[in-house]
């Protein structure tokens, strides 16, 4: 019988839930550790804290049956993942220290023969700051465990399926860390393994998003010209799309997440004089979220005008995009602040987040009748079919109508 490792997995979010109850799930036993302890708390009754189709039912069933405990510090284990946040300080700079932090956690509990693999996005190089580090506070160790990246490249909304079948880039220090953390990814990925080194995995992760940027901030330009032209862009690029090689997005009220609206920004901080269509990408993409705040704001100026008072307004949607409750860099959450923060009249509506826990948020039929200007800024299935009184002004900047 094959022997399966013990693995701890560091970060219990987005992306270190999902992927330790899937490992779970194959028999291997799993310990979840957060610095959260309402999150270690949820997890350990067998319950989610995040909204993620099928999910819930997984993490219960592997908790239940004893392969996935979750706590605050981590133990001795076979294979340790880092699946922490790896967001960037002023200037797009990079911000590693939830990654070092999750590191010097492991530190005293790492042994001989242990893999270590990031999975966290991060910039070119860091996997071997990672190897410098540990080897620095722990010598003994060096040349006795293995290292690798491996990232993950997921949607949100189908998390289980693709962290399942996805494939995967595998780049170790060394080629027996490569070798071993592919045979730790058998047990429970059913897409193709691709071996690499650590530094092409780790910009591989950056180019995918940079790429779907890229392409997004092509859509969002053409939104704003099609405006000025007097152009349905929706009408427009789906005929443009008809061509057999032509496959535009739509477009939106910017780029959120974790991945898009922040990875391209590692490649600019590190090649800043070679990164000019990533940087140009990542500019078009945060001027249309400004574009569009500025687009409301000039409707209610006109209200205000005609009617002699402030319009109420409904933001429809907060997450970065449909049928989620990830509010991570959500151009949709920036454009609801800036309208309150100016003094606006605000009806917020996420109908993915709970009700009972945010008690600001308004529910769909509520916000629609309330409200004299309806503004869709997430693509919500919620908001699709919705009956709205033809005298109300709507602003639709995702394609719902």
């Amino acid at each position: 019988m094959e022997n399966k490792p013990t693995v701890v997995m560091m970060g219990l979010g987005y992306i270190g839930l999902p992927t330790a109850a899937l490992i779970a799930s194959r028999g291997l036993k799993v310990t979840g550790v957060d610095i959260r302890q309402k999150v270690v708390d949820t997890i350990n009754k067998g319950q989610i804290h995040i909204v993620e189709p099928d999910l819930d039912g997984l993490v219960h069933h592997v908790v239940k049956k004893g392969n996935l405990t979750a706590t605050v510090s981590p133990i001795n284990a076979d294979v340790y993942l880092i699946a922490v946040p790896t967001p960037f300080k002023e200037n797009h700079v990079p911000d590693l220290s939830f990654v070092m932090a999750a590191t010097r956690g492991i530190l005293p509990t790492l042994s001989k023969g242990a893999l270590v693999i990031l999975e966290s996005t991060s910039p070119v190089g860091t996997t071997r700051k990672l190897e410098q580090f540990i080897y620095k506070e722990r010598p003994e160790l060096k040349g006795n465990i293995h290292i690798a990246y491996c990232p993950e490249r997921v949607l949100p909304g189908n998390i289980l399926h693709e962290l399942k079948h996805n494939d995967r880039a595998i780049g170790g220090i060394d080629e027996a860390s490569t070798r071993k953390a592919i045979s730790f990814y058998k047990h429970f990925v059913v897409g193709e393994l691709h071996p690499t080194n650590a530094k092409t995995a780790e910009m591989v992760k950056l180019v995918e998003n940079a790429s779907r940027d890229n392409q997004i901030a092509f859509a969002n330009e053409l939104s704003i010209i099609c405006d000025k032209a007097e152009i349905n862009v929706w009408e427009m690029i789906a005929l443009a799309n008809k061509h057999p090689r032509v496959n535009i997005l739509n477009p939106g009220t910017g780029v959120g997440g974790h991945c898009i609206a922040v990875d391209p920004w590692f490649i600019v901080s590190e090649f800043p004089n070679e990164s000019t269509l990533i940087r140009k990408s990542r500019e078009t993409n945060n001027y249309k979220t400004e574009w569009v705040l500025e687009k409301i704001k000039n409707s209610a100026l006109r209200f205000k005008m005609e009617h002699k008072r402030d319009p109420i307004i409904a933001c429809m949607g907060l997450a970065f995009k449909p049928d989620i409750d990830d509010l991570r860099e959500s151009p949709a959450l920036y454009v609801k602040d800036s309208l309150k923060e100016e003094g606006f009249s605000v009806i917020s509506v996420e109908p993915n987040l709970e009700f009972e826990q945010n008690p600001e948020l308004t529910g769909v039929s509520e916000a629609i009748q309330k409200a004299d200007i309806i503004i869709f800024l997430v693509a919500h299935s919620e908001f699709k079919e919705l009956a709205i009184d033809p005298s109300k002004e709507v602003l639709d900047f995702v394609g719902l109508k």
